[in-house]
């Protein structure tokens, strides 16, 4: 049942700072942007909150995350997979 509104779905990697709760998980995301005037690289972040259906990330893994719809007050973002996992 693949179709194309999934494609619109906005996709975004980072890595998870926090498990808040049973099936959810905050996700730090980071991108870095060229500032208007000064011409600098800056690194610019925000927290998601995430929905975890299996409780199979830890904190500290790289995760890809995907928009969906809302799950909860806060949780607009459910979790894809995990990219890497942190050391132990």
């Amino acid at each position: 049942m693949e179709n194309t509104e999934r494609n619109l779905r906005k996709k975004r990697e980072g890595r998870v700072v926090s498990k808040s709760g049973d099936k959810s998980i905050v996700v730090l995301i980071e991108r870095r942007v060229r500032h208007p005037l000064y011409e600098k690289e800056i690194r610019v972040s925000k927290k998601v909150h995430a929905h975890d259906e299996e409780n199979k990330a830890g904190v500290g893994d790289v995760v890809r995350v995907m928009e969906t719809r809302p799950l909860s007050k806060l949780k607009r973002w459910r979790l894809v997979d995990i990219v890497s996992e942190a050391a132990k």
